[in-house]
């Protein structure tokens, strides 16, 4: 697995969370969905990054695709709502996040699941998180990356232009009103050379 070369821009000596408080940009999309970025949430990344890829269990999802089983390209992990999180940030950043959506969301994060991208090679395909409770009602999906920068791209459900989200080292991105149902969104494959990103998604109860 390649390295993660420490971000230049990242000097913090520990984890840290910066405010959200009017750092928050929020962009509209179409169908009554929407997208907010806070770039560089997350301070002391690298640290974060070197705990999560030694600690978390990481596993190898296989999927059946047509006549065969192959390899999800990404290593996974799920932690359920009673489970303890690898790092005490990540509690922290549930709790902030579940304090700030609280108006919209009206339900607490409570679960987080976790996607290790080695390389460019790795991706997930367009998909949107309706397995549960998202497929007819509304919710948000916040995600905290810490790596090499690996955009997110997203584009309306039934076609149309794509739209990519920046998702560096430290950022959040957080996915709400109808996207999950409206839009569906990836990480594509690169042919250039990426290091590794680890991202991690908060949701609330009963949505994957």
């Amino acid at each position: 697995m390649n390295g993660l070369q420490g971000s230049l821009l990242d000097v913090a000596d520990t984890a840290a969370l910066r405010p959200l408080d009017g750092h928050v940009a929020r962009t509209s999309l179409a169908h009554g969905a929407w997208v907010d970025v806070r770039r560089g949430w997350l301070a002391g990344g690298d640290q974060l990054f070197e705990v999560l890829r030694s600690a978390v269990p990481w596993a190898a999802e296989r999927r059946q695709m047509y006549d065969a089983v192959v390899d999800v390209p990404r290593l996974t992990c799920f932690y359920t709502e009673t489970d303890p999180l690898p790092h005490p940030l990540l509690e922290q950043a549930r709790e902030r996040l579940s304090t700030y959506y609280e108006a919209e969301l009206g339900e607490p994060f409570v679960t987080a699941g976790m996607c290790l991208y080695r390389d460019g090679h790795d991706s997930v395909a367009w998909h949107g998180d309706r397995i549960g409770r998202a497929r007819d009602v509304d919710t948000i999906v916040a995600i905290v990356s810490v790596g090499a920068d690996r955009p997110l791209v997203l584009r309306p459900r039934g076609g149309g232009p794509s739209r990519r989200v920046a998702s560096g080292h430290g950022d959040l991105v957080v996915m709400g009103g109808s996207c999950q149902r409206t839009w569906d969104h990836a990480v594509l494959k690169t042919s250039r050379a990426v290091g590794p990103r680890i991202s991690v998604q908060f949701r609330v109860r009963g949505v994957r």
